[in-house]
């Protein structure tokens, strides 16, 4: 894990106070991923206070309302110190900050295609809470865009009929995906064909078409 990001900056400088001074939550119902947020700590540094309840209305002192993950984290990575914001509830304004914490979580989602292109285009994927199989995965249950269909003789459409131009599918490997022409898919899709004709299995495509089919192309060239 890289550790270059100070731990806590100085815009929450002070808002700092001892871990050993806080407690869990008591009733927290949420299971959190402690090594993913570890690695965001480890690499990003603590970005926003947990938030603790004084308690004085429920006689458990310091008791942390949301952030009980990253205080767990924060402790495993040998971290003495954290950000607090604090308040001062009674314990069904407590339970319900719990809750709404961890709910607001669940009911939010994603746009998939930009989080796969922001994934993407990032140097590495430390401290995203992504590793490569997950962004592999990602970009498998991504939708493709849609055909753009347009007349064969490109009427009306002007530049937009260069084959160029057509939607018509990709190539993938690892995180890279390449955008291919109507008539690549049309080669690829026939050399697929012959060669499932030939092995009677796929399986092995990838590495012919890399080899055989590039050698024969430098070949003619040649």
């Amino acid at each position: 894990m890289s550790t270059n990001a100070p731990r806590i900056p100085a815009s929450l400088a002070d808002l700092v106070v001892p871990l050993a001074n806080l407690a869990p939550h008591h009733r927290n119902p949420r299971t959190g991923d402690v090594e993913a947020i570890a690695e965001s700590l480890a690499t990003h540094g603590q970005y926003k206070p947990i938030v603790v309840n004084k308690g004085s209305l429920t006689g458990r002192p310091n008791e942390i309302l949301a952030g009980n993950h990253t205080a767990k984290a924060a402790r495993q990575l040998g971290w003495g110190e954290i950000a607090v914001t604090w308040l001062d509830v009674d314990e069904d304004t407590a339970a319900k900050i719990v809750i709404v914490d961890n709910r607001t979580s669940d009911l939010a989602g994603y746009d998939t295609e930009l989080l796969a292109d922001i994934l993407t285009d990032l140097p590495d994927l430390e401290g995203t809470g992504y590793d490569r199989a997950q962004l592999d995965e990602l970009l498998d249950n991504t939708s493709l865009p849609a055909p753009i269909e347009l007349p064969s003789d490109g009427a009306g459409t002007g530049a937009a009929a260069t084959v160029d131009y057509l939607q018509w599918g990709y190539l993938q490997w690892s995180s890279t995906r390449v955008r291919i022409t109507q008539d690549e898919v049309e080669f690829l899709n026939s050399l697929y064909k012959k060669y499932v004709a030939e092995q009677d299995s796929d399986l092995g495509f990838g590495w012919h078409v890399l080899n055989e089919e590039h050698h024969a192309a430098e070949e003619a060239v040649a």
